[in-house]
């Protein structure tokens, strides 16, 4: 966990990976939960057995939206932004699904400030969000979060 120390703090790590979550292993019970919570019930996320004979991966694989929403968890186990009042979600840029994640794959995600706009008492920090899993070279999915902090 990478504790920064307020706004002035935060200009240590432009251009610099802040850090990586541990991983996090991606249950068939999350998916489920996820097409319920947002109502994709697309077969290759929910049905094991139709993936085995159809899908080319064989088995059931996370929605993509799935994987960006982990986004929060992992962050707050990288880092955390102390001596401000406020941290506010300002929005995606970029977002790319580049491979799927399997049902049973270990995901973390890596966390690269990319970008810094500061004024008197506030920063507009952009965030490079790698998704990664466990024995594949290749991001999962790669994204620009946009943050907002006031001090």
């Amino acid at each position: 966990m990478v504790i920064i120390n307020g706004l002035d703090d935060i200009e240590n790590y432009l251009g610099k990976e802040i850090g990586m979550s541990p991983w996090h292993k991606v249950t068939q019970e999350q998916i489920n939960k996820f097409a319920e919570a947002t109502g994709d019930f697309q077969w290759i996320h929910t049905d094991a057995e139709r993936c085995k004979l159809e899908s080319p991966f064989k088995t059931t694989i996370a929605h993509g939206y799935l994987t960006l929403s982990m986004a929060p968890h992992f962050m707050e186990q990288i880092f955390k932004v102390e001596n401000v009042s406020m941290g506010i979600n300002y929005g995606l840029n970029k977002v790319r699904f580049t491979s799927h994640v399997p049902v049973n794959s270990n995901l973390r995600l890596r966390v690269k400030l990319t970008e810094l706009l500061r004024k008197e008492y506030t920063a507009k920090m952009t965030l490079k969000l790698t998704f990664e899993i466990e024995g594949q070279d290749k991001a999962v999915c790669v994204a620009e979060s946009l943050a907002l902090l006031k001090a």
